[in-house]
């Protein structure tokens, strides 16, 4: 039975092994659109971390014993429950994130599909006989649930980064501890509702919102019980985790932090590549890891381009995510409008160009911040050499092929990366020598469940979706019988 109403799934308390559990705090969670506190969320502690662990350890047995069939009707009985519960779920995200209510909802669709996607692979999960290495003797390895899962997730896709990560581990036998992001927990919340009303048993999914995120990310990255850590979130942050994990050598996960270059050559359909850089940068108001960060744009086409995305700024609409027709709503808080404010002014005081934009819009609230367009970025610049992460696109300008790749390879991350070219010996070309993880040809959209999400460099270890998505959350053991001739 699916519940249409907002609040019929907001849920204030931790869930550990199947129950709410209250905390002797809480801390208020607040709408970015109006400032409003929405609920009081109980601040989970390390009490509480350690009983959501023991559950999740007592869990284990019992859900790694089910037949991957039996757990992957489970699956899809939740993925049904999230469909079910779809506006429920976009509105509760809208309200506490502020991204307009139709992206919401297309990102709880985005999310449940990696339920989906993951309840097959359960059934998909191959050992491999390996060759004769002696007389009499056979080899074979399968693939076993790691065990305990630990998961912290960020604020930016409150439901699709839980699920993205969930749904993997479940679907291979194995339990998990979720800590969300404190400016978003209702959403995790939401999803362990429809968990339960799954049936999937007590432990097996364990929420711990909370206002201590360096306490908590200490147990989970150093508990003897936790055989995987996964996080998503700053590069700075995750190498901290990753050290921390080394205590008790986890298998670890990590989508860090992006610098996406997004390249126009000169022989692209212009009016494509502006549409995709547009689609690219200004989704959830910028505030993704894959969003195109540092545009170069060929000399011979940069007049061009910049009057095409002048024409494109005009007709974007900047609102509360509830308003209809949106494009994009306020930011996380203070912070991101602090700093999307400073990369501004720091291109500015180097000699960059501010074409539009580069201001709040106090009208609509504190949060609301300008489409931007800025040209004449150097790599030198803050703007260049960090994540925006706001609805600013900041371009550089190339001459030439090598050129464009040279700058594109200049960071030290490598998460995502986009070029728009017509002739096909250029794609490559191209595509063979830029490096990140993910990329985009002709397009601004390239995250889906049955694609490998994840990056190189100083962004990340491991993919998350695609066929190779469930090796995360497995080990593999290798098995050799003797004594056959």
């Amino acid at each position: 039975m699916s519940n249409q109403s907002m609040t019929s799934l907001l849920r204030t308390e931790a869930f550990i092994n199947g129950r709410w559990a209250s905390a002797s705090h809480q801390f208020d969670v607040c709408n970015p659109a109006t400032g409003a506190v929405i609920a009081k969320v109980a601040n989970s502690d390390s009490a509480m971390t350690h009983a959501a662990i023991d559950a999740a350890a007592q869990a284990l047995p019992q859900w790694r014993a089910l037949l991957p069939k039996q757990r992957a009707q489970l699956l899809r009985r939740w993925h049904q429950l999230v469909l079910d519960n779809k506006r429920a779920l976009a509105e509760l995200m809208t309200t506490e994130q502020g991204k307009p209510l139709a992206e919401a909802m297309t990102e709880v669709e985005y999310g449940a599909s990696y339920i989906d996607w993951f309840a097959g692979e359960a059934e998909r999960s191959y050992g491999t006989i390996l060759s004769q290495g002696a007389t009499g003797h056979k080899s074979w390895y399968i693939r076993q649930a790691i065990g305990v899962c630990a998961a912290i997730t960020p604020w930016n896709f409150p439901h699709a980064m839980i699920t993205r990560k969930l749904a993997p581990a479940l679907a291979a036998g194995c339990t998990m501890v979720v800590k969300p992001a404190e400016a978003t927990p209702l959403s995790a919340l939401a999803l362990a509702q429809l968990a339960h009303d799954a049936g999937i048993p007590a432990g097996v999914i364990n929420i711990l919102p909370t206002q201590q995120p360096a306490a908590i990310g200490e147990i989970l990255t150093t508990h003897p019980d936790i055989k995987k850590f996964t996080f998503t979130g700053s590069t700075a942050v995750g190498k901290q985790l990753m050290a921390q994990c080394a205590s008790t050598v986890k298998k670890v996960s990590l989508e860090l932090g992006g610098n996406a270059p997004f390249i126009v050559f000169e022989d692209a359909n212009l009016e494509l590549a502006a549409a995709e850089l547009i689609r690219c940068k200004f989704r959830n108001a910028g505030q993704t890891c894959i969003s195109a960060n540092r545009v170069l744009v060929q000399h011979s086409v940069l007049s061009q381009f910049l009057e095409l995305l002048q024409s494109k700024l005009q007709q974007l609409t900047i609102g509360s995510g509830f308003e209809p027709a949106v494009d994009y709503g306020p930011l996380i808080n203070q912070a991101a409008i602090d700093k999307v404010a400073g990369l501004i002014a720091d291109a500015v005081a180097h000699g960059a160009e501010l074409i539009a934009g580069g201001k709040l819009l106090p009208e609509l609230g504190p949060l609301y911040y300008a489409p931007t367009l800025i040209f004449g970025i150097t790599p030198a610049m803050r703007i260049a050499q960090e994540e925006i992460f706001g609805p600013v696109i900041a371009i550089q300008a190339f001459t030439d092929e090598a050129q464009a790749i040279r700058l594109a390879n200049a960071a030290p991350v490598g998460l995502a990366g986009y070029f728009c070219t017509e002739d096909y010996r250029r794609i490559e070309r191209v595509s063979t020598l830029l490096e990140c993880g993910m990329l985009g040809i002709n397009t601004g959209a390239i995250s889906h469940a049955y694609n490998a999400f994840g990056g190189i460099k100083e962004s990340g270890i491991g993919r998350e979706g695609s066929p190779v998505g469930i090796a995360e959350y497995q080990e593999i053991k290798n098995i050799t019988l003797g004594d056959l001739a």
